[in-house]
């Protein structure tokens, strides 16, 4: 959140110093700009918002980050999220403030060409957040509200990325030799993009050892993107069952009189939606110096992101068959559990 926030300011800053004239006082036009980070989930039970302000002034802005006083509001903002469904307004979430104490605290190195480069440039070790009580109704669509003491209004609208499910395989995934295999899932409501990757758990247990360990070894990150945001496609991610074995010869070390036991293998897919992947393509910072930079915010009147994301972790057993290939037919210290 820090990096988005910093990148938010800095472009802020820069456009206000590239923008002004030099026939007035640079710093006498100043307005507040409030920055604004959400990413709603249906599974919380408590929505975090981020609500800063951009800054400009004399001097260094890294320096001036670390100060609360440049990035906070001098008083608590009136703030809530509310949904609607069916046509009608829910009970409205109101949002309240926290201060998020042992924050990594802000420093500096000195790089490789001896200049000093400031750490968490942001103020720490305390920083004020905003946040709302309840979950959220999958079905409704969520207008976040900010009202400030000069009467004006900061709003931004978002749907809720709903849940899905794992649809193939069922109940145990099957890596053969020889094949392909493949995992599939319907898309969400609201989803947009889908960040798909896969460990493999295992226990093992080896002379000098006080206990049985748990151990992993990551996979492949594969992202997809749904064709529209109205949920139902089918969304598959294809492999080559040899891979994995592949996968687990480059990984597991050998060691000796080593005793190895499968445990299952684990599925993650984080779901973003269509809002939030444009945000992340467009500040990306892929632009080169002879394009003009692009922005993008759904903030009206202000500047961030209010957006949704939704995750699923899925737990699946090896086939019988996957089993017993990795304890026959490879030398990697796997044995079939004790019953």
């Amino acid at each position: 959140m820090k990096n988005v926030l910093l990148s938010l300011v800095l472009f802020l800053f820069l456009f206000a110093i590239n923008n002004c004239s030099t026939d007035f006082d640079l710093y006498a036009d100043y307005k507040v700009v409030p920055i604004v980070y959400c990413i709603a989930d249906i599974t919380d039970d408590t929505t975090w918002v981020k609500i800063t302000k951009a800054f400009y002034g004399p001097g260094n802005v890294r320096l001036m980050a670390q100060n609360p006083d440049s990035s906070n509001f001098a008083y608590k903002l009136d703030a809530s999220l509310t949904g609607k469904k069916d046509g009608v307004n829910l009970e409205p979430l109101v949002l309240d403030t926290l201060t998020i104490h042992n924050k990594v605290i802000t420093d500096t190195i000195i790089n490789n060409d001896g200049d000093t480069v400031i750490l968490n440039p942001f103020y720490s070790p305390e920083q004020l957040v905003y946040y709302a009580v309840g979950k959220l109704d999958k079905d409704a669509e969520y207008t976040l509200t900010i009202n400030k003491n000069d009467g004006e209004t900061i709003l931004a609208t978002t749907g809720i990325v709903d849940d899905f499910r794992i649809t193939e395989p069922d109940r145990r995934i099957v890596f053969t030799q020889t094949s392909y295999g493949s995992i599939k899932w319907l898309s969400a409501r609201n989803g947009a993009r889908y960040l798909f990757s896969i460990k493999f758990n295992y226990s093992e247990y080896a002379p000098g050892y006080n206990d049985t360990l748990k151990k992993s070894v990551y996979w492949f990150n594969q992202t997809l993107n749904a064709k529209t945001d109205e949920g139902g496609e089918i969304m598959e991610v294809s492999y080559y069952g040899a891979d994995f074995y592949t996968l687990l010869e480059s990984n597991i070390p050998d060691i000796l009189y080593v005793e190895r036991w499968a445990e299952n293998v684990e599925i993650t897919i984080v779901c973003g939606s269509r809002v939030l992947i444009t945000y992340i393509d467009i500040n990306a910072g892929n632009a080169t110096i002879l394009e003009e930079v692009p922005t993008y915010s759904n903030i009206e009147g202000g500047a961030g992101i209010f957006a949704s994301r939704h995750s699923i972790v899925t737990p699946i057993q090896l086939s019988v068959s996957t089993e017993r290939n990795l304890i026959e037919d490879y030398n990697l210290g796997f044995k079939f559990k004790q019953k």
